[in-house]
């Protein structure tokens, strides 16, 4: 009979606390860039520090994610696929259009807002414009195109117009959250900002039982 001994643990221990107890390593991973580059900046945030921040080694980091550019890629769709998916959603619900577009803002504000770390402050970085990066533009620009089909429907004069402007205004809040010591309670901002978006297409306010249904339990 012969004995054998236990496998030696694959990898090392991290160095430090879990960021993010119940996370997976790749949750973390993205968690701990996303503050380092909303803080730090993306140029001045390497893989290295990155892996540092988390507690784990380059190499492992490099498990999950080829280079920063795919970590930075992934934490911007995230900030606009959740509102393109909810769009859709929208549509097959057969809303008027004040009504949908009331819902998607509020809808949008809030994943802007509901982030951890403000990555959409990102937006305009020059390496944004570059193909690692595509999927994002080509999904961020899907969801400025839903605005204008949304102004449309409601007839307003220059849709275009209007609806690059209601996405503009959703999008503020990133600067809201950048520039305001102390931001107002995510609800209040979503009103306002909804409440906003409807004046612009001429309307005075939702429906009353868009309302109803939102206060129900």
């Amino acid at each position: 009979m012969t004995s054998s001994t236990p496998a030696a643990p694959v990898g090392r221990p991290r160095s430090g606390a879990r960021r993010l107890p119940t996370a997976s390593a790749r949750e973390e991973i993205l968690d701990a860039a996303a503050e380092l580059f909303a803080q730090r900046g993306y140029a001045a945030t390497s893989t290295r520090l990155i892996a540092e921040t988390v507690g784990i080694r380059q190499a492992s980091l490099y498990y999950h994610f080829a280079n920063k550019e795919q970590i930075l890629a992934e934490l911007l769709e995230a900030t606009v696929r959740p509102s393109l998916v909810y769009a859709g959603e929208l549509a097959d619900r057969s809303l008027e259009p004040a009504a949908a577009l009331h819902e998607l803002v509020r809808y949008d504000v809030a994943v802007l807002l509901g982030a951890r770390w403000n990555i959409g402050i990102l937006y305009a970085l020059p390496e944004v414009a570059s193909e690692p990066f595509a999927r994002f533009r080509r999904e961020r620009e899907q969801l400025r195109l839903t605005y204008r089909r949304l102004a449309a429907a409601a007839a307003v004069e220059e849709p275009d117009i209007t609806g690059d402007l209601v996405f503009g205004l959703v999008e503020s809040v990133i600067g809201m959250r950048r520039d305001l010591p102390v931001l107002p309670p995510p609800e209040q901002v979503q009103r306002a900002v909804a409440a906003a978006a409807l004046r612009l297409v001429g309307s005075a306010g939702p429906p009353a039982a868009m309302i109803a249904a939102r206060s129900e339990p």
